[in-house]
């Protein structure tokens, strides 16, 4: 590169990471080998800073400025990307690391100077760029969108391979280039270009300074005003005030209030006209994280009617908790407070702009197991994925009519053998997806239709969750309780999919990985039918005075239910605790806290030698050690699950049914509340036996829900 010619300091800013999110990860490991033996193509750089790769095979490819990798011109047989595009990239890098250093008058592409590495932020894209980038349509679409104040998070610059992301309620973009904004990634099909990338530079821009590797913050987006200003901060939308917003509070607050009085169990179709109420009132409303909590909460009683392995008591009592709540907070958010932002937006706990699906462009998704249900008329299965790129979790659905098959004349398949995407489902939940055929709804939600040559299932690998990084993925247990006891509580957090997928498993899905893993004590517990195991994360070598802490510091618990729709994932678990598959390298499954300490239920395991994913194993017996935990349990934790499994049973039963001796042991519950100095506890349930003797009803939906949410915080902090 020599003479007066523009550097492309878009193209030096290009991490392997950023061509991998770009193009892929096999033209870049295939580039980068190019490269390290020397085999370079020779590269010709115009004044208008316009790039080309002349390739030994005759190959031309030629990249202008304010072009993406997609974009460029080259003629090799690829109708997409292609290799030669990712080896221009590196190959300029590696002439630019030889040359000498430019002089600090040589301008850049862009026609500014190039810039020292270091933090920086998307907000610096100002709307002379914006225009110079998308499309004048775009920036129309962006602004529609925008006009509905989606609330996005935005996370800071934390390193070059870290790169500042937003996350838009339907899809995530990641900024490449701090020079060009065309490098900018969306993974939604378009890829780049797109009017999620101009609602990314706006919440950047509302969301004001932020410090490098801080939390994430999160921005109600309001669009410029219409002369491309930069639009005044507006006032909260006052999302609970207006009459539809009050009954629709109200039919709620009915509806969970005719469930605890007559019960779960009571005909759905005395139900159905309500749910159908509340729901086509929040959908008109935009609440959709309330409309998709109404959604579990019906799909729950439908579990229970047909006595479905999907069904568990303990979430459908979250479940009213959290509905209640959600409405509690939105409220609470809505309320003036000295500070000019507030830390939750109602907007966001209510889940306004969240609705519907978008298309995703080229996706790797990396399984972290699976869940299997069945009933008398259906089975099923949902797949819990990350992606690599944006760290999101996403859930694949399936079910499968039984009566399909009878109508079939055959026998019906077995469970492991069903498709999914063209593949048999033991396939697809031990294995890596990568897809061009996806779709994504904010939930969580994926969905992935079968397509010729567009989809591709690889096998897990031991290092399969190797680009998994925090808060997904932990490096330690210390560092995995310090997460879950400063994250936020269910009820204003976004709906995840994941959380119901999980046989009602509670907590948040996570990966914990660490060097050294050792397996301290596992046995099955006959009674309960779990089994039960210690994780140690043992102590650097320098570290052995301190051994005995540290071990009890770092302990993670594993608790597997036995479940008939899966009878191999004990006996798999089992075995691999005890080494038959080599050592143990990371687990991945539903986490919450017990007793201040993490406690997992786990979906599949990473070893020395292969992946292993509890549910989908086939059976194979394993001896396992006899041992129950009732002993091992602390005495508050007891109490708060025995107050919880009481409310299940009124929920279950209904309170209008309940006789003198289920109320006598919630009398005998209080006095137990109170005694352990859970005055507070004590007094909600005593408020609630009260009102049922004197047929106050209007109050027992808050007190419920509010008793139940002390016992879960309860259950998580208490310790022996």
């Amino acid at each position: 590169m020599s003479g007066a010619v523009a550097v492309r300091a878009d193209l030096l800013e290009l991490t392997p990471e950023a061509l991998t999110a770009l193009a892929n990860a096999g033209f870049v490991k295939r580039a980068q080998k190019d490269v390290a033996a020397g085999v370079l193509p020779k590269l010709e750089s115009g004044a208008d800073g316009t790039v080309t790769a002349s390739f030994d095979d005759g190959v031309r490819t030629t990249l202008p400025p304010g072009r993406t990798l997609r974009d460029a011109q080259c003629s090799c047989p690829a109708s997409g990307m292609c290799r030669h595009r990712v080896m221009l990239v590196l190959a300029y890098q590696a002439q630019a690391a030889s040359a000498p250093a430019p002089s600090t008058s040589m301008a850049t592409a862009g026609g500014a100077p190039a810039e020292a590495d270091g933090a920086w932020s998307p907000a610096q894209f100002d709307d002379a760029a914006l225009a110079a980038s998308l499309a004048p349509s775009v920036i129309e679409q962006a602004g529609r969108l925008a006009a509905a104040r989606p609330v996005v998070g935005v996370q800071a610059w934390r390193s070059a391979s870290a790169p500042p992301v937003a996350r838009l309620p339907m899809c995530s973009v990641r900024f490449f280039s701090r020079s060009s904004l065309v490098h900018a990634r969306c993974d939604c099909k378009q890829g780049s270009g797109c009017a999620h990338v101009a609602i990314a530079v706006w919440a950047f821009r509302q969301a004001g300074p932020l410090a490098p590797g801080s939390a994430e913050a999160m921005v109600e987006v309001v669009p410029p005003g219409p002369d491309g200003t930069e639009a005044a901060p507006a006032a909260q939308q006052r999302l609970m005030q207006g009459e539809p917003a009050r009954a629709l509070r109200t039919d709620i607050d009915a509806l969970l209030l005719s469930l605890w009085l007559d019960g779960s169990s009571q005909p759905l179709m005395a139900l159905a006209a309500r749910f159908e109420a509340v729901r086509e009132q929040s959908r008109a409303l935009g609440w959709n994280w309330i409309d998709d909590a109404l959604d579990e909460l019906r799909q729950l009683l439908q579990a229970q009617q047909a006595r479905s392995s999907r069904f568990e008591p303990l979430r459908l009592v979250r479940v009213l908790a959290e509905l209640w709540a959600r409405l509690q907070a939105a409220e609470h958010a809505e309320q003036p407070r000295p500070s000019e932002r507030p830390a939750l937006l109602a907007s966001q706990i209510l889940g306004v702009g969240v609705k519907g699906e978008v298309a995703l462009d080229h996706l790797r998704l990396v399984s972290l197991g699976a869940a299997l249900w069945s009933d008398d008329a259906a089975e099923g299965a949902s797949v819990l994925f990350a992606d690599p790129d944006t760290q999101n979790v996403t859930v694949l659905e399936r079910q499968w009519s039984r009566a399909a098959d009878a109508a079939a004349g055959g026998a019906a398949q077995a469970l492991m053998n069903r498709r999914v995407a063209g593949f048999p489902l033991r396939q697809v939940a031990s294995g890596q997806v990568i897809t061009k055929t996806a779709t994504r709804r904010a939930n969580g939600l994926v969905d992935i239709t079968a397509g010729a040559r567009q989809t591709g299932v690889l096998p897990l690998s031991p290092t399969s969750w190797n680009d998994l990084v925090a808060p997904l993925r932990q490096a330690s247990v210390a560092a995995l309780a310090d997460h879950l006891r400063d994250a936020p509580p269910d009820f204003v957090r976004p709906r995840q999919a994941a959380a119901g997928a999980s046989d009602g498993a509670s907590g948040q899905l996570h990966v914990v990985a660490f060097d050294r893993m050792e397996v301290v004590a596992s046995h099955w517990d006959a009674a309960a039918q779990v089994l039960h195991a210690e994780l140690v994360q043992a102590p650097p070598d320098d570290a052995a005075d301190n051994a005995t802490d540290m071990a009890d510091a770092q302990r993670l618990r594993l608790a597997l239910p036995h479940r008939a729709v899966a009878p191999g994932a004990v006996d798999a678990l089992a075995r691999t605790l005890a080494g038959d598959y080599g050592a143990l390298r990371a687990v991945a499954g539903m986490v919450h806290l017990q007793g201040g300490q993490p406690v997992m239920q786990p979906l599949s395991l990473l070893t020395a030698q292969r992946a292993v994913v509890l549910q989908v194993e086939a059976p194979a017996a394993q001896p396992l050690g006899l041992h129950s935990e009732i002993d091992d349990t602390p005495p508050l934790h007891a109490l708060a699950a025995d107050t919880l499994e009481l409310l299940a049973m009124w929920l279950r039963q209904g309170l209008r049914h309940q006789g003198g001796g289920a109320l006598s042991r919630a009398e005998a519950q209080v006095l137990r509340l109170k005694q352990s100095g859970l005055v507070r506890g004590a007094a909600l349930l005593g408020e609630v036996l009260e009102n049922l003797r004197s047929a106050r009803r209007p109050a027992l939906v808050a007190q419920l829900a509010m008793l139940g949410l002390l016992m879960q915080g309860v259950a998580q902090s208490a310790a022996a």
